[in-house]
């Protein structure tokens, strides 16, 4: 009987042993058959390369296209930036040349039309931001906003707005014009 377990013993661990030689036969043929040779990894790095020099002259080609687009728009913007001031110009043209066609106008009505005009040519400066640069009497004097044209004796601090001879303008807070004045002399 002992005879018996050994063998069942003994048959036991062969087929145990051959299990793990199959196995082992299996990893050790697995590995081969899955492993890329050296041409195939060849070819994959190759095909890798394409598809990004591909994607590479998309990419520049968006860019340049964006590029060309964008130098449109600016294009187009410097071209057309002053038609909105210019639409709103033309009611004070179409006013001016109403009041040349009256035959015999008289003193009032001329002063009236010309009243008239002034309001809509300021209105079309409001709507195109360019605003009046005013300084009032005594006002510090300002570089960026006045040009001092002369400095004359004057009772109040020197430095200082005497008198306004021209308007300034700013065209959407940039200066387009200084105003012209007279500043007092220091003591």
């Amino acid at each position: 009987m002992q005879d018996t377990e050994k063998q069942t013993e003994n048959e036991q661990v062969q087929t145990a042993q051959a299990g793990q030689d199959a196995q082992a036969n299996q990893s050790d043929a697995a590995p081969a058959a899955t492993e890329p040779t050296v041409e195939d990894q060849l070819i994959a790095a190759e095909a890798k390369i394409a598809e990004m020099q591909d994607a590479f002259l998309r990419a520049k080609a968006e860019a340049e296209n964006i590029r060309r687009r964008a130098q449109d728009d600016i294009s187009r913007a410097h071209k057309f930036a002053i038609e909105g001031f210019a639409e709103s110009l033309l009611a004070v043209k179409d006013s001016l040349e109403m009041a040349l066609k009256i035959e015999t106008p008289s003193v009032e009505s001329l002063k009236e039309g010309v009243d008239m005009t002034l309001k809509q040519l300021s209105s079309a400066f409001e709507k195109n931001k360019l605003l009046e640069i005013h300084p009032q009497a005594g006002e510090k004097l300002d570089p960026m906003k006045h040009q001092a044209i002369s400095a004359v004796p004057a009772e109040q601090e020197a430095n200082t707005v005497v008198a306004v001879l021209q308007k300034g303008y700013t065209i959407s807070e940039r200066l387009l014009r200084p105003a012209l004045v007279t500043v007092a002399q220091g003591k």
